[in-house]
């Protein structure tokens, strides 16, 4: 279990991953099959809704190695992408590309297996009974993670299409569903969380325009104000941004801000389907707010503080009321779905278990989800959520 609240206990060093990312994007897009050893054998069996066939491969050991399927939310994205790719890459514990020399850190928990040269993906996948490869590149199954939305993500789990529904929205609200048809349904792993900031262009907040209150942001957003003038900025018009409806980041927005996931918006000017889409029109667009996921926040894109019911919070971890609280009003969970089946009753395969497990540890916590600008989760969450897993091997 993590020893820590922030995610950065275990010695593992805060360290920057996006260079890291990069160079093992390719080996987590290319890498699409595994090898199987002599002793593993293949057939075909009915996934899904029952509609389509799937072609699974199970190890020796009885345990389906067939490529593990996600999709959905931009936000949750950067977290399981990454994921992804480092696990694809199964790189061996002293990388320095990944998490530092050995002398720095390892994967937390390899030492206690006894096996502190197990690769990443080998380790992870061991604590759930898949037999490590040893390969780079060749993990115990590979790991494939697609860009939409979280309404998408979500019907596309409970339609059987995916194995994990991302989400940055609740389940219940993204599809219409009640708690206990959810509760039924599909099981809800928490992976992090985001402090959904409100941005605006470059030109706005360099004219002093770097704080609103949440009721101001309510007007805007209800067309109730439409110049910047009228906010103490300058004499323009306000260009309001959206995401598509259906997002979990419409959703939570909505959820938040003006209390319901399907009240109007009447302000909005314009409208588009994920984060990175958002931030290249703020970037581009003078006069523009929107709302969004922190990990695509920068000097473009700026953050501002919003001012609610007389607590002040900014974007600064360090500061008293941070956008990183958990008590800021537009927090939200980032979600990872499991379908409930026959063949999984407790909702949740030995290859979703081992790959959700992955960042619900101080090391996940640290690279995956700090690492991409998010809130790590505290450590009875984390308990919490592993709770939620089959046991381990």
């Amino acid at each position: 279990m993590p020893q820590d609240s922030t995610g950065t206990g275990a010695g593992v060093s805060r360290r920057k991953f996006i260079a890291a990312t990069g160079a093992v994007g390719a080996a987590g897009l290319a890498g699409c099959q595994t090898e199987s050893s002599g002793d593993d054998t293949t057939q075909t069996t009915e996934s899904g809704n029952g509609d389509q066939n799937t072609q699974q491969t199970t190890q020796s050991s009885g345990n389906d190695t067939s490529m593990l399927t996600a999709e959905g939310s931009s936000t949750v994205y950067p977290i399981a992408n990454t994921g992804s790719s480092y696990w694809n890459s199964n790189p061996p514990n002293d990388d320095g590309e990944y998490w530092g020399s050995n002398e720095e850190s390892t994967v937390p928990g390899w030492d206690d297996l006894g096996s502190p040269d197990m690769r990443l993906a080998d380790y992870f996948a061991s604590l759930y009974g898949f037999e490590p490869t040893g390969q780079q590149a060749t993990p115990p199954f590979m790991t494939s993670i697609g860009l939409s939305h979280s309404g998408t993500g979500c019907q596309s789990v409970w339609d059987g299409l995916v194995d994990i529904g991302n989400s940055s929205g609740p389940i219940t609200a993204e599809l219409g569903w009640s708690e206990s048809q959810a509760e039924e349904r599909v099981v809800d792993h928490v992976v992090g969380r985001d402090g959904q900031p409100v941005v605006v262009s470059s030109d706005i907040y360099d004219a002093g325009v770097t704080e609103l209150t949440g009721e101001e942001i309510r007007q805007i957003y209800q067309n109730e104000v439409s110049n910047w003038s009228e906010l103490g900025g300058p004499d323009q018009d306000i260009y309001v941004i959206g995401r598509a409806e259906g997002s979990g980041t419409d959703t939570s927005f909505r959820l938040n801000m003006l209390g319901s996931a399907d009240a109007p918006m009447p302000g909005v000017n314009t409208r588009f389907g994920q984060n990175q889409q958002v931030a290249q029109a703020v970037s581009q667009n003078e006069g523009a707010i929107a709302y969004m996921a922190l990990a695509f926040t920068g000097p473009e894109v700026q953050p501002i503080a919003i001012n609610f019911e007389g607590t002040t919070y900014v974007p600064d971890r360090d500061a008293e009321h941070t956008i990183f609280d958990s008590d800021y009003p537009l927090n939200r969970d980032l979600h990872q779905y499991t379908k409930i089946t026959d063949d999984t009753p407790n909702g949740t395969d030995l290859r979703e278990a081992a790959f959700i497990n992955m960042f619900l540890t101080s090391f996940g916590q640290t690279v995956f989800v700090e690492g991409n600008n998010y809130i790590p989760l505290p450590t009875k969450d984390i308990e919490s959520e592993k709770a939620k897993l089959p046991e381990q091997a």
